[in-house]
């Protein structure tokens, strides 16, 4: 099957791959030149969240930084010209106690002799009544996105992890002043971000606090400040912010399949160790939605060839299924 547009309204393929992040398209690759035909379902992030980060810097086969979209851009393409079809669709039902599996999209009907879900993951939000009463007029969850508004600004980032270490070194390039608070008094973040962030002059760091309340005005609507909490005394006050930026973690997007596939108490699709292969024979799923350890473009990528080549493995030993 070519990358050719398709306009009917029901689809087969031996491999249906539902996200077309770092995972999904490597599954494609793979799953393509084992002559799968697959069909990559893009969903409603096409390229994952690569897309919205800036210098990529630890994928191997470049030297130099490589920006997020460019590279997602090139697996795509990379996608395209080994065989499979990109489909600008999001799934809303997936039908997986019958033969062939059924993915039901918001355009098309998809029948498949086997799935890799590749949905992979959304950031985590505070929730505060105040954080979404200020989203996207202050409170934000991607400094790429976001940051340029924020130019010569103060602006605050909450977490401790890569994500917020690499969001607060990104946003130290454009803002006046970065607050870093988080509710330890340690970072998780690599220890070479963790260098480069306690040693960015423009970049001042709040232990063992948590954001208690988004401050701001309503005409117009705009944040101005937070309201911290320190985790030991309880003691509270306001720190004067133009931005705010939640860089808290992810969770998988795995709701699609709640109470159809077997999930951790995260919601984390369950994989056989060393293996894609769920509960269920001829389901697979790569990168984050079943990874809550590594969560690299990297890893995600290499799950995603190992499904596409289970997937094909599966189907070699149900031909008379298919």
């Amino acid at each position: 099957m070519s990358s050719r547009s398709i306009n009917y309204e029901e689809y087969y393929t031996k491999s249906l791959i539902i996200g077309s992040g770092p995972a999904g398209h490597s599954a494609a690759i793979y799953a393509a030149r084992s002559g799968l035909e697959p069909i990559v379902v893009s969903g409603e992030q096409p390229g994952g969240q690569l897309t919205i980060t800036t210098d990529v810097e630890n994928y191997p086969g470049f030297e130099k930084a490589v920006q997020g979209p460019f590279l997602m851009e090139q697996m795509q393409k990379q996608s395209e010209r080994s065989g499979a079809t990109i489909m600008n669709d999001m799934i809303k039902t997936v039908i997986l106690d019958k033969y062939p599996f059924t993915a039901i999209g918001d355009k098309n009907i998809y029948k498949a002799s086997s799935i890799i879900i590749a949905t992979g993951a959304q950031a985590k939000w505070l929730g505060l009544e105040s954080e979404k009463k200020f989203m996207g007029f202050g409170v934000s969850g991607c400094a790429t996105c976001d940051g340029f508004f924020y130019k010569n600004k103060i602006v605050l980032v909450v977490g401790g992890g890569n994500t917020a270490v690499e969001e607060a070194l990104y946003l130290s390039k454009l803002a006046s002043k970065v607050i870093l608070v988080h509710r330890r008094n340690t970072l998780r973040a690599e220890k070479v971000l963790q260098r480069r962030l306690l040693s960015n002059s423009k970049i001042n760091v709040i232990w063992n606090a948590i954001i208690s309340e988004v401050l701001g005005t309503e005409n117009p609507m705009s944040v101005n400040g937070v309201r911290i909490e320190d985790v030991n005394t309880r003691q509270k006050k306001k720190i004067v912010v133009d931005g705010i930026f939640i860089a808290i973690g992810h969770s998988p997007k795995t709701d699609l399949f709640q109470g159809k596939l077997h999930m951790d108490e995260e919601g984390y699709i369950v994989t056989k160790p060393g293996s894609t292969k769920t509960n269920i024979p001829g389901i697979f799923a790569a990168g984050d939605v079943q990874d809550k350890i590594y969560r690299q473009a990297i890893t995600a990528a290499g799950t995603g060839c190992m499904a596409a080549l289970e997937a094909s493995k599966f189907i070699e030993e149900h031909q008379s299924l298919i």
